[in-house]
């Protein structure tokens, strides 16, 4: 049976997020949103074909999605099997993932990504060094799964000349997007990839006009909102930021004020949304709980405000009820739960996701083989 169950019941009125929304020209039938999530299954870094099943099993007719993380060019990959969204090949590989959630009813918007440092040769064309705001190098660090161990390579400092021409493959990127038949794009701008990466000032230690004070570390970032906002339209452009985070070493001096700068600099673009990431997510993966908060940034900001980080139904019902969000994003639930809006509604108990399979590359293990409430279809 279809999950297109968000109508204006009694029940789903009393449920914050599963009350309808409208985000700029979208009407979504309610708020709970599937978060950009790496999965590595796009061998080849292409989308593939059991990608389609993946997303059509968490669309909702109404539902908003975003996919995980789309590279941006040869240089922004920096693990196996992402998917890209530069090459034709790469495009085509989408346009039928994307059909199946438009099938349902879904929006589905295309998450553009550089990891900047957080790469290695191996995965650079030519095996040069991965680019990056600085020529700081990353430790290697445990992944989120608590298994593998990423190594990277020292990056290479942009050249001030260099930068234009990754402002514009970000700009082909949403352009390739579009073409793909995605309803938008989010700019990956968290954490610690290579936006963050000139964001932070525990990061950026540049001199020239992309370094130094908040509004030249901002700069790049603003660059890049403004090129894919002209591309395609500022209303189907999010971006997802994570000011307070120090994932992949990327910390501030100052995450609250980075966080309000940063809001009120897209306020002169009218993009769609922003998403921002708790303060308890610290590291991704790691939640602990924090003072900070991401109140000011959502006074700040003037179009849809979408949330995420360590969320469970309660809470989220309680950020949505009391203004402090729009949306909420949700990542390792819905990953274990295909059908993650039907059991908010009915208060189900959750599947438990199985952390060891985030990343593997099996189609189905870990992937499309989460089971949905006996009510519920695929």
């Amino acid at each position: 049976m279809e999950n297109e169950i968000f109508s204006a019941t009694k029940q789903s009125s009393s449920i914050p997020l599963l009350t309808p929304y409208q985000m700029g020209s979208f009407k979504l039938s309610h708020r709970v949103v599937l978060a950009p999530l790496t999965r590595q299954r796009s061998y080849g870094n292409v989308p593939q074909p059991h990608a389609v099943l993946y997303y059509s099993q968490r669309t909702t007719k109404g539902g908003f999605l975003i996919s995980e993380g789309a590279t941006i060019s040869h240089t922004a990959i920096g693990y196996k099997d992402v998917p890209g969204i530069w090459t034709k090949e790469q495009v085509e590989g989408w346009k039928p993932i994307v059909e199946a959630v438009h099938a349902k009813g879904g929006v589905f918007f295309c998450q553009i990504w550089h990891t900047g440092r957080v790469s290695s040769r191996g995965f650079q064309p030519n095996g040069q060094a991965p680019i990056s705001s600085t020529d700081k190098p990353l430790t290697p660090q445990l992944r989120s799964n608590g298994i593998d161990v990423d190594e990277f390579s020292p990056p290479r400092r942009l050249r001030t000349d260099e930068i234009p021409s990754v402002v514009n493959e970000f700009r082909l990127a949403a352009r390739n997007a579009m073409e793909a038949g995605f309803d938008g794009v989010e700019i990956h701008g968290a954490h610690g990839y290579l936006i963050d990466q000139f964001l932070k000032d525990q990061v950026n230690d540049r001199t020239d006009e992309y370094g130094g004070s908040l509004q030249n570390r901002c700069r790049f970032a603003v660059e890049v909102v403004e090129a894919v906002a002209n591309e395609i339209g500022p209303g189907r452009v999010g971006i997802r930021l994570s000011p307070f985070s120090n994932y992949k070493e990327a910390a501030d001096s100052n995450p609250e004020v980075l966080g309000i700068h940063m809001a009120e600099s897209l306020n002169r673009y009218n993009i769609l949304y922003c998403h921002m990431v708790e303060p308890r997510m610290k590291t991704v993966g790691d939640i602990s709980t924090c003072v900070e908060t991401l109140i000011p940034m959502r006074k700040a900001f003037q179009g849809t405000f979408i949330v995420a980080g360590g969320y469970a139904r309660e809470d989220g019902n309680a950020a949505i009820g009391e203004g402090r969000a729009d949306l909420v994003a949700y990542g390792r639930p819905f990953l274990a739960n295909p059908d993650l809006p039907r059991r908010f509604e009915l208060d189900a108990t959750l599947n438990e996701y199985d952390r060891s399979t985030f990343y593997t590359s099996d189609p189905v293990v870990g992937y499309t083989d989460y089971p949905f409430l006996e009510s519920s279809g695929s």
